[in-house]
Order: structure tokens, then C-alpha cells, then sequence
């Protein structure tokens, strides 16, 4: 499983023109689920980018996690991020979870998010989404479980 994160000012989701997600500041995840991934890749996830030290503290160092922070969490599912780009000039996508069982882990990955911390909102799985954000640094990382990579 594959976070793309990026620590937001602001970001939003919209839908065919509607507002689907919004959060002030906080986080905003891309989540790209393969085929390999489970249940464990999503609790161990969640856990990386609710404690990943991203955000200033009083000194102005980034020593504080999203919880710590308080800010929000914007979570949208991200097919392309299991994209093999190694070869060729066409991305490959053999590696990635077939629709239903991606929809199953990100929806898995929403509940936990909605369990342990708020604001949570998020995008619609498979629907074509417009997202805006405000990057704050930037600083955006690429978070991966290890689990399955053994």
C-alpha cells in the first residue's frame, strides 16, 4: 500500500462539481492499494501518517505528527500510484488490487482514519475527482508498508 502525502494549507475534493471532501490544514493522502496489500497494510499505514513528524513545532521544526497537530486528514483513493513506470512510455498496472478488492482496503483504511482521528474526510473511490490544495512547504513524502514487501 502507497501513501503519496502532502502536508496542505488546504485541499478539497469535488465530484462532477460537488464538494465531496474538504479540510483547512492538515494532510492530504493519495492511497494507491496493489494487489498484495491487506488489512495489516492499511492499520500499519494509517499509524505512519497519523505519527509522521511533518509538522512545525514551537521552534519552527518539524517534529510533530497529524494527531499532534490537530489538523485535518483528506484521504483519496489514487489508482495510478501502483503504476510500474520502469519500462516503456506507458504505465503499467499489473501490480494493482482489481477495483473491488482496492474499493474493500480504502474503505478499510477510511474507517480506521474515522476511529482514531478527526477531521477525516475523503474522496470517492473510482469516481473522476478534481483536487485542489495549498502545499505548505512543500512538503509532500511517499510512504509505503513494508509488509507485503517481503
Amino acid at each position: 500500500m502507497k501513501a503519496l502525502i502532502q502536508r496542505v494549507t488546504e485541499a478539497r475534493v469535488d465530484v462532477s462539481g460537488q464538494l465531496v471532501g474538504q479540510i483547512k490544514q492538515g494532510l492530504l493522502v493519495f492511497l494507491g492499494v496493489e494487489k498484495r496489500d491487506t488489512e495489516q497494510d492499511a492499520e500499519w499505514l494509517l499509524n505512519r501518517l497519523l505519527h509522521y513528524r511533518i509538522f512545525a513545532d514551537e521552534a519552527g521544526k518539524m517534529n510533530l505528527g497529524l494527531q499532534q497537530s490537530g489538523g485535518g486528514l483528506l484521504i483519496v483513493s489514487q489508482f495510478t500510484l501502483a503504476a510500474d513506470t520502469r519500462k516503456g512510455l506507458r504505465p503499467g498496472f499489473s501490480s494493482a488490487a482489481d477495483p473491488t478488492r482496492g474499493e474493500l482496503l480504502y474503505n478499510y483504511f477510511l474507517s480506521l482514519a474515522h476511529a482514531c482521528h478527526s477531521p477525516v474526510a475523503s474522496g470517492r473511490f473510482g469516481a473522476n475527482m478534481q483536487v485542489q490544495l495549498t502545499n505548505d512547504g512543500p512538503v509532500t513524502f511517499m510512504l509505503e508498508s513494508p509488509l507485503t514487501r517481503i
